[in-house]
């Protein structure tokens, strides 16, 4: 009986613990702070226009292989 009033203690606890935690949820960026993240510098592709026709010319080529998210079939008639 004991161990039965120990267990209920405990869980209790944690669950009490786990909704207080869900009390005060901020975002960490403030909107303010969105354009620093949104800097060009902060994108990992360096020429990111290249990488695009790359891999719009590697779809066409491999159009039968599918799975890279690109419509069409290897002709290029998107």
């Amino acid at each position: 009986m004991k161990l039965k009033n120990s267990l209920k203690i405990t869980v209790l606890a944690v669950m009490g613990a786990m909704l207080g935690a869900c009390g005060s949820i901020e975002p960490w960026v403030k909107p303010y702070e969105r354009d620093r993240l949104a800097d060009p510098i902060m994108f990992l592709d360096a020429n990111p226009v290249s990488t695009a026709y790359i891999q719009h010319v590697y779809e066409a080529r491999e159009g039968a292989r599918g799975g890279e998210g690109a419509a069409g079939g290897g002709c290029g008639c998107n």
